[in-house]
């Protein structure tokens, strides 16, 4: 009997049952904002099929005990879009390192064998050009990391998953 590769195991597709979106409950103190982008391969086409959690510490820069407050979980629609609301995090401490407002965000999308990690910073937030992480990245790649604004409290923000756009993605 000949032997065959075994084909290898990716993330997703992912499947509606018991995938449903979890919104982040809202922080009361917090600045309400939206986040809107897509998912694109590296031809910049829509991936349809993709699923994206986010993290992020309160707007008084502590991530909460509470596993429904600043996190959530979407996926994306055909057309490769997703959009969440959320609040501004606050500038969050770990150790002596004090970092700038983001939101962490994970992609599992067909075709990975490992999700992704990347971050969400806001644009003319001060604070960028000290966070520890974002100085990590060469000054080139970072605006695939800072979010746009586009309207009042709404920001746009495209993850490219490979190409000459690609997001910076982290090791974790």
């Amino acid at each position: 009997m000949p032997l065959t590769v075994t084909p290898s195991q990716t993330v997703g597709p992912f499947f509606s049952i018991g995938l449903h979106p979890v919104e982040l409950a809202l922080d009361p103190g917090g600045e309400q904002l939206a986040i809107q982008g897509r998912v694109l391969d590296g031809d910049h086409n829509p991936v349809g099929d993709a699923l994206i959690e986010t993290w992020q510490a309160g707007p008084d820069g502590q991530y909460s005990q509470n596993s429904s407050r600043g996190w959530s979980r979407l996926a994306t629609d055909d057309s490769g879009s997703f959009r969440f609301s959320t609040f501004k995090p606050g500038r969050v401490r770990a150790g002596n390192q004090l970092y700038a407002p983001h939101i962490v965000v994970a992609v599992f999308a067909r075709g990975l064998l490992r999700h992704l990690v990347t971050r969400i910073y806001f644009p003319d937030e001060p604070s960028n050009a000290d966070d520890p992480i974002l100085n990590l990245v060469p000054e080139p790649r970072r605006a695939t990391l800072i979010a746009r604004a586009v309207a009042p409290r709404l920001f746009q923000w495209n993850i490219v998953l490979q190409g000459r756009e690609e997001t910076v993605f982290f090791e974790c």
